[in-house]
């Protein structure tokens, strides 16, 4: 093992400085059984580790660099995509890779780490000695999670970075009173005492998360609430302070992290409401679909009028379900249907619903002499390629860029948890500019 340069030092300082990740990566470990668990700066030519928690002597510390040529996470450079080995001995990819042999470890997990502009950075990854049941939505879920917070807070302290560099620039060339510098260094000072405080609270709020594992992604989300909104009015401070005395560039970087900060938001926000599809909640209540669907049509009023959107609602059945988290799918499906739109074509939905028996209704899961509730929501949208039909159900799965359309990946994986929790099956056809159709069935009760 050798020491890293110093131009790879700002990388391993920068993530030294995300003071909640000692406590995700001892959560990783609790939750996994794995005994090394890691965040690599990883480029074509080096592997550095940024942090480390090693219970099983693998001998590596912060700083540390393997010869990347001997690791997996090349591969994840190249492909971009997570590498989830249950064991070793009985994995028909790497069962006689070099790695494992190299290192001694029979399971391993690593997923990529993305800058906030979606450039690599890294690999989050994890070892054992002892093979373990990692491939199951739960933990991927939970390492996806963890590289988003890693990426967002990243991003953070580069540009709280920056905005200290800067403003101390736009110091000197505005050639402050020294009276004006000392209140300056000292709102800074103030600021970045803050901002260790804050990320002290991620840890503490991590660690807890160990304890109830099972609800990682609703407590995650909760305890990130306060802090982000710090982030925010840390911006808005600093931008109304300085902001005249700042350049272009300068007021561009602060909208910028504001909008990192928003999108950050939105990703919370969407947490919350998959961790709320528990099956906890399980009042059942005979209820009127067409009472739902105009009460999202009334929360997506603006939506509708500036997208002159049509939405045609014909024959709606009563159906038993939990009322909010049905209410939730009604909303999650018409909002993405007003969202993935033609340019120049005004949206036009289509729902329906009716009580059909399942031997008449083509899907392979439904039971041929029982009652389905069979919903129906269509639109002429820009739709999606068949092959993703399955795939768009998924945690954090994005078929479009952020660019183009916003979004966390989450919304239709919320649709599929309700559905879940009603017993019920969700199937999605399309293709690529011909729309999309979200037919759902759900038990239909019969007097």
């Amino acid at each position: 093992m050798i020491k890293p340069e110093q131009t790879f030092q700002k990388d391993i300082d920068d993530i030294t400085q995300i003071h909640i990740v000692p406590g995700l990566l001892d959560v990783i470990c609790q939750t996994t059984n794995m005994g090394f668990a890691a965040i690599a700066r990883v480029t074509e030519e080096r592997w550095i580790s940024c942090s480390v928690l090693d219970k099983i002597n693998f001998g590596l510390k912060p700083g540390d660099e393997l010869e990347i040529k001997t690791t997996i996470c090349n591969e994840i450079r190249h492909d971009n995509k997570a590498v989830v080995i249950d064991h070793v001995a009985e994995d028909p990819v790497f069962h006689n890779h070099h790695t494992p042999a190299m290192y001694g470890f029979q399971s391993y997990i690593s997923v990529p780490i993305l800058r906030q502009d979606g450039t690599f950075f890294g690999t989050l990854c994890a070892i054992d000695p002892n093979p373990n049941v990692l491939n199951t939505p739960a933990i991927t879920g939970m390492f996806n999670l963890f590289a988003e917070l890693i990426s967002f807070h990243l991003h953070a302290v580069e540009e709280i970075n920056f905005g200290k560099s800067k403003l101390i620039e736009e110091r000197e060339m505005h050639k402050i009173t020294e009276a004006h510098q000392k209140t300056f260094t000292d709102e800074l000072e103030k600021k970045v005492k803050e901002r260790t405080l804050q990320l002290e609270d991620n840890n503490l709020a991590l660690e807890k998360m160990n304890k109830e594992l099972q609800s990682f992604a609703y407590i995650s989300s909760h305890d990130l609430q306060e802090p982000l909104r710090k982030i925010q009015t840390f911006a808005s401070l600093i931008s109304e302070k300085e902001f005249d005395n700042l350049s272009e560039m300068g007021q561009d970087y602060f909208r910028r992290m504001r909008n990192a900060a928003e999108r950050m938001q939105t990703l919370i926000n969407d947490l919350l409401s998959y961790s709320r599809t528990d099956l906890d909640e399980r009042k059942f209540e005979i209820t009127d679909l067409n009472a739902i669907v105009e009460d999202v049509k009334d929360d997506l009023k603006e939506e509708i009028q500036r997208n002159n959107a049509v939405i045609e609602v014909g024959e709606m059945c009563d159906v038993n379900v939990i009322t909010f988290q049905f209410r939730q799918l009604m909303y999650n499906l018409i909002s993405n249907a007003l969202k993935f739109t033609k340019p120049g074509e005004a949206p036009h939905i289509k729902i329906h619903s009716k009580i059909v028996e399942g031997k008449f209704l083509k899907h392979k899961s439904l039971l041929p002499n029982s009652y389905y509730c069979h919903i129906s929501i269509s639109d002429n949208g820009i739709g999606f390629l068949a092959e993703y039909s399955e795939k768009i159900f998924e945690l954090f799965q994005r078929l479009h860029v952020k660019s183009a359309y916003d979004g966390t990946g989450i919304g239709l994986a919320i649709v599929k948890k309700i559905v879940d929790n009603h017993y019920g099956q969700i199937a999605a056809m399309s293709g690529l500019g011909a729309g999309a159709t979200f037919d759902i069935f759900i038990p239909a009760v019969r007097s």
